[in-house]
């Protein structure tokens, strides 16, 4: 089955209702953003997912923030992964204490090939944890959340090789034809699963159930 991450969590009830809709992984974001949270925020949404059940493992989102910064974080919040979006070589990576989700970021120009070496040069660190890779769509500045999709081509022809998961203009509408077409490990969706900026729990249910649909 496809795992599935609710990205740009920010307030506790909308991770508990992506917990029980389905997802598999919550992402928090610590970087700059408009979704970012602070880290008793962040404290208070792990202490609630960590009561249920059955729950979602959780992601923090950081950008160009020292390793030992990073830890300190990821600790005082219990995230199951840290997720690299920013410019962070693999030598960085290697202070990282907690399991990776590295993001390589699509941008118009980028080829088969430079996404593989990236992929290889990763699994060549010597990291602490075997990484998880997220494409997502380069928009300008931004390091995540800009709602814009890439070539799904390329990211056919890598899902096919590693286990990848996809980010960048999904939703409802279009998710389900990226599994049948691309066939990823993963997807990645945050504001196709907003209104007006906010977390809509209907959104984030039939997102889910698109795909878990298109699986059948």
């Amino acid at each position: 089955m496809t795992k599935i991450k609710i990205c740009g969590i920010t307030q506790v009830e909308d991770a508990v209702a992506a917990a029980v809709a389905g997802a598999d992984f919550l992402g928090l974001v610590f970087a700059p953003s408009k979704r970012r949270i602070d880290k008793e925020k962040a404290f208070q949404i792990t202490s609630a997912i960590y009561t249920l059940a059955k729950r979602p493992l959780i992601a923090g989102i950081f950008v160009n923030l020292p390793a030992s910064e990073v830890n300190k974080t990821a600790r005082y919040c219990s995230l199951d992964y840290v997720q690299i979006s920013g410019n962070a070589d693999w030598d960085y990576c290697k202070y990282i204490d907690f399991p990776i989700i590295k993001v390589i970021h699509i941008s118009d120009g980028h080829n088969m090939s430079q996404i593989i070496d990236e992929i290889e040069a990763g699994y060549k660190a010597e990291l602490k944890y075997k990484p998880i890779w997220l494409l997502d769509t380069k928009a300008g500045n931004n390091f995540g959340g800009t709602g814009q999709t890439f070539d799904w081509n390329l990211a056919k022809e890598v899902a096919a090789v590693y286990p990848v998961i996809i980010a960048g203009g999904l939703s409802a509408d279009n998710v389900g034809r990226l599994i049948k077409e691309v066939h990823p490990w993963g997807v990645d969706v945050s504001t196709g699963v907003e209104t007006n900026g906010v977390k809509d729990i209907e959104k984030i249910q039939s997102f889910i159930n698109t795909i878990r649909r298109t699986e059948e």
